[in-house]
């Protein structure tokens, strides 16, 4: 099974959405593929924007909490997409897909999860070329 890493700054708010919403769309699509969220500079806890939003969707983030981004992380993931941080020698000569462009949740939640859903359904459709 293939696992995307999405790493943000806080591992707190676009990567947890990234991960959610990457999940999902891979399950519709039929594609077997699982996600992890890490930081740089992991909080102490997921956004809470984040927490509720995704929680009126059925997706219960209870419990869960940021974590730093391990080298482990880095080995275990087939692909990895960084929001604005830089993995420097955790990932070296590893290719980092960068999302630069996603504002951030703070200020415009839906916003940010639109342009997210937006990489992400080029991701799946590079997958799914892939598959067949």
């Amino acid at each position: 099974m293939k696992t995307v890493l999405f790493v943000c700054l806080h591992g707190a708010a676009k990567s947890v959405v990234a991960a959610a919403e990457f999940e999902r769309l891979a399950r519709e699509r039929g594609i077997e593929a699982r996600a992890a969220f890490t930081g740089t500079e992991p909080d102490a806890e997921i956004a809470p924007v984040v927490v509720t939003r995704l929680l009126q969707e059925g997706v219960d983030l209870r419990g869960l909490r940021p974590r730093r981004v391990t080298e482990e992380d880095v080995a275990q993931a087939t692909r990895i997409v960084s929001f604005g941080c830089d993995l420097g020698d955790l990932a070296p000569g590893v290719p980092v897909e960068r999302w630069d462009d996603v504002p951030a949740i703070s200020k415009d939640f839906d916003l940010a999860r639109t342009a997210i859903r937006a990489h992400l359904q080029r991701l799946l459709d590079t997958e799914s070329g892939r598959r067949s």
